[in-house]
């Protein structure tokens, strides 16, 4: 009981610090794991961070690295950290449910390239953590794993569809997790939960299965810093036979970028997009961090976009392409299904091919506004999200009005999908925490493949505006 209290007291280090601590013998791996398993057990029953975790399997690779670098052998730059894993990621010999009653029994033959690569860099997986189903919206809600919750108040949602992976970095049950983002899952609970996270441009690292909506998905890291995140990509990122639209190999460390001077970059920033309304809470902590940012050597300027919303088009992609597919896989077992699930497969019944072309073409549209404007600035920053976090049980906020669409989830997330249609990297970055204590998210975007600078300049306002000092309630 005592050892469980300590380790219970005991701060969660990132993924740098935990790499170099094990590299330097400083702490075990198998002390980490144990950390990590301990705070699962203290905190998951309220969070719902985790479904499966494999102990008695990363407690043996714990041990197994630890004789390894007894003898002076390194897997690689993870060495025996510890990671949580989306549980949409395929792993072989693992369960992978996507969040869904109907996969209880799915077991990949295969690691997904994301997943190899970890592996190969020497990490641990320690579990698989909670989505909603198939990865289908920005809430948290799961029947499977209970609503996802935020580590910073537990009766509110963490956002999602990556919900587990935010609550497990944010509530210090690991170092740091992976997610994918196909509308801001990414982003959306990292937002809500006080962290880091980039949707690099599409293919930056590989995605394997297929996705139903593949132009638009992404996968990548969560972490408490930027530098962790900047090291995860450069240790992820490279091309992959199995993904068609995978990018070459991009030539450079970005984990090197973050610790070189800034360029003199030209910022503009948005108070909002589509004259969508913004709490006043989350519109004056995004002002203030922007007059912190006037201390950068750069040049900011305040622009008003006038892009028209392509939501239609969103909707019409995202429930076409994962309504299709699910729905003819799954036409047996509708019964099984979230209930806002079975609605967009519903919905999905309705849209025809010419809908389809004409959701491409309005979204090519919408992209070539996009890449306009990165003719003229080099990055853009934002609120991430309008919203702040409502309660856990909830789809979407108590004053959003019924709406017919399958993906009504995107009313509520209006600036994050519509850069996973235009293609850019974008970031979101804590910038301050409301009255109440909850931390709310600014977002960086910038020009397609330069995912290095919204890193270097994300690096710079960590330094200026420091978080990860804040350790919420429920850590």
């Amino acid at each position: 009981m005592q050892q469980d209290e300590r380790l219970n007291r005991e701060i969660m280090p990132d993924v740098l610090t935990a790499a170099e601590q094990i590299r330097s013998k400083k702490r075990s791996s198998v002390s980490l794991v144990n950390l990590c398993l301990q705070r699962i057990k203290t905190h998951n029953p309220t969070l719902h961070a985790f479904g499966d975790i494999f102990a008695t399997a990363a407690l043996e690779e714990a041990e197994a690295c630890d004789r390894e670098a007894a003898e002076g052998q390194w897997r690689g730059p993870l060495h025996g950290v510890p990671f949580g894993i989306k549980d949409l990621f395929s792993t072989a010999g693992l369960r992978t449910t996507k969040g869904s009653l109907t996969a209880l029994e799915n077991v990949p033959e295969s690691d997904a390239p994301i997943i190899a690569r970890l592996k190969a860099a020497g990490a641990i997986l320690l579990g698989k953590t909670a989505t909603t189903e198939f990865g289908w919206t920005g809430s948290s809600y799961s029947r499977l794993f209970g609503h996802g919750r935020n580590p910073w108040n537990s009766d509110l949602t963490s956002g999602g569809s990556s919900s587990g992976s935010a609550i497990s970095v944010a509530a210090h049950l690991v170092p740091g997790s992976l997610g994918s983002d196909g509308g801001g899952s990414l982003r959306i609970p990292s937002a809500f939960c006080g962290l880091f996270a980039l949707k690099a441009s599409l293919g930056r690292i590989p995605t394997w299965p297929w996705s139903a909506t593949e132009m638009l998905s992404h996968a990548g890291p969560i972490t408490r810093t930027v530098r962790d995140s900047a090291l995860l990509f450069d240790l992820l990122s490279g091309p992959d036979a199995r993904d068609h639209q995978a990018l070459p190999e991009k030539g450079e460390s970005w984990l090197a970028r973050c610790d070189t001077p800034l360029p003199r970059f030209r910022v503009a920033y948005a108070s909002t997009l589509f004259n969508v309304p913004v709490d006043p809470k989350i519109a004056s902590l995004v002002e203030q961090a922007v007059e912190k940012i006037r201390r950068l050597p750069i040049d900011l300027q305040p622009r008003q976009l006038d892009w028209e919303s392509p939501f239609q088009a969103f909707d019409t992609l995202w429930t076409g392409g994962r309504g299709v597919a699910y729905g003819s896989a799954l036409k047996d077992q509708l019964d099984k299904l979230d209930p806002g699930f079975a609605t967009l497969i519903a919905r999905s019944k309705e849209i025809g091919l010419a809908d389809y072309l004409g959701a491409q073409k309005e979204r090519a549209a919408f992209a070539t506004q996009v890449h306009a404007l990165f003719d003229e600035v080099d990055l853009l920053v934002m609120p991430t999200l309008p919203v702040l976090p409502f309660a856990a049980d909830r789809q979407t906020p108590p004053e959003q009005q019924e709406g017919n669409s399958g993906v009504e989830w995107a009313r509520w997330t209006p600036f994050t999908w519509p850069f996973n249609l235009s293609g850019n990297p974008a970031a979101t970055i804590p910038c301050g925490f409301t009255p109440e204590g909850l931390p709310v998210g600014m977002q960086v975007i910038g020009r397609r493949y330069a995912e290095g600078d919204v890193l270097q300049f994300c690096a710079a306002l960590e330094a200026l505006m420091p978080w990860a000092q804040h350790l919420p309630p429920q850590a």
